[in-house]
């Protein structure tokens, strides 16, 4: 199996292709550095196809990260994978930012926490590669959630913050972590549709934002 893999959700992006017929799959990658992915992916893919000869309809799928992460990170990736994904005629596979990162906590339950600014936090419980929960949370809320149990990070400011809870620290993931997600997927045959998928901001509902505390009576 072929993949072009592409991440512009964190403080850097990433491409990179992959032929899990070798032992060696990765066979090129390209890192975008700083948040420079909406002015360098188109061109960085580009790069990494010709520099193996690879042409889109040679894929058997484009695999994304689609958040959460930067709104404009979030958004040109998933807009470019859509567009090389239809251009291409070649499934569509995207990733959760927050999979990637439990996925380097080991076994069992594992806590995945990203910085989603103004205090908040983005959550991800997951069990390998399954999700059971993602949400964006207070720190309030988010301390006890993940008390007891696992918790990885890849941002300082999120291990100082879950400092009492003692996180796993680990390098912040990229395109080439989506590896196994894409490899799973496409052998289950479990594609997205390019029309109707959506980021994953991990934003609060209107109840949640405008929601007031009840005022006891009597």
């Amino acid at each position: 199996m072929r993949f072009l893999l592409i991440d512009t959700c964190g403080s850097e992006g990433s491409v990179a292709l992959a032929n899990t017929e070798l032992d060696d799959a990765v066979v090129a990658a390209e890192t975008l550095p700083g948040r420079t992915a909406s002015e360098r992916l188109i061109a960085a893919v580009r790069r990494v196809m010709e520099s193996r000869g690879w042409r889109l309809r040679d894929l058997t799928a484009v695999v994304v990260v689609h958040g959460p992460g930067s709104f404009t990170g979030v958004r040109v990736g998933l807009s470019a994978a859509k567009g090389l994904s239809e251009a291409g005629g070649v499934p569509l596979i995207a990733v959760s930012r927050l999979a990637l990162l439990a996925a380097q906590g080991g076994g069992g339950v594992v806590h995945a926490v990203l910085d989603a600014g103004r205090g908040e936090f983005y959550f991800g419980e997951y069990r390998g590669h399954k999700r059971l929960r993602e949400a964006l949370l207070v720190i309030e809320d988010l301390l006890p959630t993940v008390a007891g149990g696992t918790v990885v990070v890849c941002e300082a400011k999120v291990a100082q913050a879950l400092s009492q809870l003692s996180p796993r620290i680990v390098a912040e993931p990229g395109a080439v972590e989506t590896l196994p997600f894409a490899m799973e997927r496409a052998v289950a045959g479990e594609f997205d549709d390019a029309a109707t998928l959506d980021a994953n901001y991990l934003r609060r509902t209107d109840v949640e934002i405008f929601a007031k505390p009840k005022i006891a009576v009597g």
